[in-house]
């Protein structure tokens, strides 16, 4: 399958938020997502897009009572833990990391160059949620030093 137009994946990342107006902003002002589309009332985020470069996060308020809501839980409820995160591809990395951490980010993996090439960070946002930001662009041709990186 060609991926669409101006986009780089077809797999977009999906969070819930139980405060997801001010996660919204707080994503927006720390990590420099910008909104593309959010449908909500004044209490709930039934369902929001931001958009970063060419890739996208989903996010709406975290609830119980839905169907996907019974299959979710935050951070806070397993001591922090994910078993999966985001992963933001930033050009100036390093100016990035400067605007998350003073915005209140927590950083868990402090900025550093990867021995597999680019420089990048891990912090928690403000309800917990992991997220990696790094200069190591997966889509553009690279050597693989480590021989065939197939699964």
């Amino acid at each position: 399958m060609a991926h669409p137009p101006g986009t780089a994946s077809t797999i977009i990342p999906c969070l819930r938020y139980r405060n997801a107006h001010v996660a919204i902003d707080w994503l927006c002002d720390a990590f420099g997502f910008q909104r593309q589309a959010v449908y909500a009332d004044e209490r709930t985020v039934l369902h929001a897009q931001l958009t970063f470069a060419g890739g996208m996060v989903m996010l709406g308020s975290a609830d119980n009572e839905s169907e996907w809501g019974r299959h979710t839980v935050q951070p806070d409820e397993v001591d922090g833990r994910e078993t999966q995160s985001c992963c933001v591809v930033v050009e100036a990395i390093d100016e990035h990391y400067a605007k998350a951490k003073a915005a209140g980010a927590e950083i868990v993996i402090d900025i550093a160059d990867q021995e597999y090439g680019g420089r990048g960070y891990a912090c928690r946002d403000i309800e917990g949620h992991l997220w990696w930001f790094g200069s190591y662009d997966p889509w553009q041709a690279h050597d693989n030093d480590a021989g065939d990186a197939t699964a």
